[in-house]
């Protein structure tokens, strides 16, 4: 398990701007250039201009370059474990080395989930099916 990540993801989370929903979430990204780039939902007056933790945190490593995304940890609710949603299981997709990439679920420090993106995201679309 990657101790280092899961704490980053920890501490993205209390920088969430959550005024219209007031629940934190933070996610941290391993890309291949071996940095961890962390993010934290972002919320809007707006709610669809709204940004998940884990897309802050992906587009900030494609931002710098990166394009090969290795893990990936997130923490939302800290009494039960809040898995990524949808749209950002889609991107997650689109950047992951592989379906066996990990995934860490945090509840806290000490509970946390390890699974894939393939357990989370079964069947995915992928730009693989665009070359068919």
């Amino acid at each position: 398990m990657n101790k280092e990540l899961i704490l980053k993801a920890i501490e993205a989370r209390e920088n969430a701007y959550c005024p219209y929903s007031n629940f934190k979430v933070g996610a941290a990204a391993l890309f291949e250039d071996g940095n961890i780039y962390v993010g934290c939902n972002v919320e809007n007056a707006s709610f669809g201009a709204t940004n998940c933790a884990e897309r802050t945190a992906i587009f900030s490593g494609v931002a710098n370059g990166n394009r090969k995304l290795k893990e990936l940890a997130l923490i939302g609710d800290v009494k039960a474990f809040t898995y990524p949603c949808g749209i950002c299981r889609q991107v997650i997709s689109e950047f992951a080395e592989s379906g066996d990439m990990k995934i860490y679920i945090i509840k806290n420090e000490n509970e946390v989930l390890e699974t894939t993106l393939d357990e989370v995201m079964p069947g995915t679309f992928t730009k693989k099916d665009l070359e068919k």
